[in-house]
């Protein structure tokens, strides 16, 4: 089950409302943006790039070339007349269309009629070191690419100027080469998000050697448990691409396969990534928890050391601390008892013998080497 970030989870209005509701409803979120609404219309020698406020001219833009290639871009799912309508335009299933309202799926591919319904997961790694993923719903048809996102920000903007400006194979190639050029953009964003969470661990890493605290502790799991959900990502992305590859020429032509192959490689690389930044923060923790473990042995090995040399002066210190007289009631003298309590000299000899034996125990820790740091 994929893990849903706090950010994209339904409130417990929509929870309550889709609970026993018909498959197929949609659920619009109060939180859901105003739709925004753009056309990318082209070919090999005409380009148009539009924003509509109105989705009547946004069809009627489209309709006008029927021969071009089109990119209808819908930002924001804040209008159920507007996705209702489009579901009847571009006859989109009401089950999909509920999947692009609840932007919370995983990455996969449907196949109907000739068109796919595929979702993506767009991701960026946030300046407070946690995975940012927006999904992004593609629906292809005979002239046509349709995405759906929540957000009015997204990682497309360079494909957009590379179609703008006529790069590339895109204004030459049939429709599906669009669809391709879209999510080999979405992977390629994967690979910068990847490598800050790689200098982040570094970051941890060399914190754990200076000072290793619980606070790094805690964002060493926090990173754990990011490498974990971004992996939950990847690995259905290489199916989707996958099935795409196996699928018949009819829907992806021959030619066109190569290109998703070279997805398909990218995303291996991405899960070779993710296990690596898997085994990184697992030795992270155990890079901590040695740390710390070796920071108690020092503590231990000073307390003890000092606890060594007051052992043999606590018992000097109590064997003369023993009230035995040296008299007798009768007046006679016990030769036995505390000889030195009547030496001139009795005080400071007691003290600088105990000296010495502190001295010598230092010299003795010092030649083994207990008082020099590994």
């Amino acid at each position: 089950m994929q893990t849903i970030p706090a950010s994209k989870q339904p409130t417990k209005s929509i929870l309550e409302r889709t609970v026993g509701q018909k498959p197929g409803s949609l659920n619009i979120s109060p939180e859901a943006l105003v739709p925004r609404l753009f056309l990318v219309s082209f070919d090999e020698e005409w380009y148009e790039a539009r924003e509509f406020s109105d989705y009547d001219e946004l069809m009627e833009a489209y309709r006008e070339a029927p021969e071009a290639r089109h990119w209808i871009d819908v930002r924001g799912y804040g209008n159920r007349e507007l996705l209702e309508r489009m579901m009847v335009d571009f006859q989109i299933h009401p089950l999909q269309m509920e999947d692009v309202v609840n932007d919370y799926q995983r990455p996969k591919i449907e196949e109907e009629r000739n068109r796919m319904f595929i979702v993506s997961r767009m991701i960026t790694f946030t300046p407070d070191k946690k995975i940012d993923d927006d999904q992004l719903s593609l629906f292809t048809g005979e002239n046509y690419v349709l995405t759906f996102q929540s957000d009015y920000e997204d990682c497309l903007d360079i494909l957009r100027e590379r179609i703008k400006g006529g790069k590339g194979a895109i204004r030459r190639k049939p429709v599906m080469y669009l669809a391709y050029a879209i999510l080999d953009v979405v992977l390629d964003n994967y690979f910068p998000a990847m490598a800050q969470m790689g200098e982040y661990a570094e970051d941890l890493e060399d914190c754990l050697f200076r000072n290793p605290n619980k606070e790094l502790l805690s964002q060493i799991l926090d990173l754990k448990r990011e490498v974990v959900k971004i992996r939950r990502i990847v690995w259905p992305e290489r199916d989707k691409i996958n099935e795409i590859l196996r699928m018949d020429d009819q829907m992806v032509p021959h030619e066109l396969k190569l290109y998703f192959k070279d997805i398909y490689d990218h995303c291996v690389q991405l899960m070779d990534l993710v296990d690596n930044y898997r085994e990184t923060t697992s030795s992270l923790t155990d890079l901590y928890l040695s740390n710390v473990s070796n920071r108690m042995n020092e503590v231990m090995k000073v307390l003890t050391m000092i606890s060594t040399i007051f052992i043999p002066l606590s018992f000097i210190v109590g064997v003369y601390g023993m009230n035995f007289s040296r008299e007798d009631p009768e007046g006679g003298i016990n030769p036995l008892n505390m000889p030195e309590l009547y030496q001139p000299y009795g005080y400071v000899t007691l003290l600088g013998f105990m000296a010495l034996v502190v001295i010598g125990m230092v010299y003795y820790f010092y030649r083994k080497g207990w008082l020099t740091k590994d």
